[in-house]
């Protein structure tokens, strides 16, 4: 199995990490974004190429998943597109209102595509949020059950 790969920028792009990054800034809080970007340092200057945009999106469903295709309802979407300067273009859609979540995050696309950033964002961003999640994720498990106790009525009749 292979890899997509893309350019953007001059730069040779592994479609695949960059899908996991952006996986991660959609769980990342507007706090940890910030920190991640922090903690790299100076960051190249860069430009939004079009205004940040909040917006609606369609939810369809599939019965079964496999079944005829029905609107579920609709999600508010806000998507950014910034530029770097050295011309690699970043973008997110994330679920929510937040334009300076989705800015932070279009820039840690655009950054993440530079293999000198990358690893700092892994450090920094990627590390961090994964053990929130987990975190999470125990906390919740905890509250489930493992066994299931069934019990049966006695009717009137032996």
């Amino acid at each position: 199995m292979s890899i997509a790969r893309g350019t953007s920028g001059g730069a040779s792009v592994d479609v695949g990490a960059r899908q996991a990054l952006m996986r991660t800034c959609a769980q990342a809080t507007e706090a940890e974004l910030e920190l991640a970007l922090a903690a790299l340092g100076d960051l190249p200057a860069s430009a939004e190429l079009r205004p940040v945009e909040t917006g609606l999106v369609m939810l369809r469903g599939r019965m079964g998943g496999s079944g005829p295709a029905f609107n579920i309802g609709e999600a508010t979407v806000t998507r950014a597109t910034v530029r770097l300067d050295t011309g690699t273009v970043g973008f997110s859609y994330l679920l929510g209102r937040s334009h300076r979540r989705a800015r932070l995050a279009a820039l840690v696309d655009a950054l993440g595509q530079d293999p000198a950033w990358r690893e700092g964002l892994e450090r920094n961003l990627v590390a961090p949020v994964e053990e929130r999640q987990a975190a999470t994720d125990a906390r919740a498990c905890g509250h489930c059950r493992d066994q299931v106790d069934f019990f049966t009525l006695v009717r009137g009749e032996d």
